[in-house]
């Protein structure tokens, strides 16, 4: 199940209002948070795809995650490992998660000296201390997005889907995200 047409076209707005705010920053800093199922991925790809010039590299959130119960924790990690280092002009990096696995795996590094997006459920935690940075905040209501989380991962986020849910909302209770000045988008009904 993708992304309708009818939500490709309420991103348009959303995606000039950061490629607005991205043209005045040098190496624009954008974090896109909202729960599972929002959308999320979709709007980071459209970006990206709607970008001028080089486009801007992508980390997802849920590459730092550590498993079903660890939002909060791999969230909080990037700002310092990540984000902090890259804003300083030195190499920033971090652990990956192999969800397969179930354990740590890889460590993935990223040079300064670009645009980035940095996408996923807890992205505004990571960047809590980068208040330059563009934020864009996207929702849906619960159905749409369960229907839309576990079809997107034929099944494979099904048994987790409550364990997860759970944990976001701690996650958005506690940090206060949903409250953060952002470019905000629902889509669904």
């Amino acid at each position: 199940m993708g992304v309708s047409c009818g939500a490709e076209l309420a991103l348009r707005p959303a995606i000039a209002l950061v490629r607005r705010a991205a043209c005045a920053r040098r190496h624009p800093l954008v974090l896109v948070d909202g729960p599972s199922g929002a959308g999320k991925s979709t709007f980071a790809a459209s970006l990206v795809a709607d970008w001028p010039g080089g486009r801007p590299r992508v980390v997802r959130v849920d590459e730092a995650i550590p498993g079903w119960h660890g939002l909060r924790r791999g969230a909080s990690d990037l700002g310092p490992r990540l984000l902090e280092p890259l804003a300083a002009g030195r190499v920033g990096g971090f652990e990956q998660w192999d969800w397969f696995e179930d354990r740590w795996g890889t460590t993935r590094r990223l040079r300064p000296g670009t645009a980035l997006v940095l996408e996923g459920c807890g992205a505004f935690l990571a960047g809590r201390a980068r208040p330059d940075a563009i934020r864009v905040w996207l929702d849906a209501p619960l159905a749409t997005r369960r229907e839309r989380a576990l079809v997107r991962d034929a099944g494979a986020f099904d048994p987790h889907w409550d364990a997860w849910e759970a944990d976001w909302r701690r996650y958005r209770g506690q940090s206060g995200a949903a409250r953060v000045p952002a470019i905000r988008v629902r889509l669904g009904r």
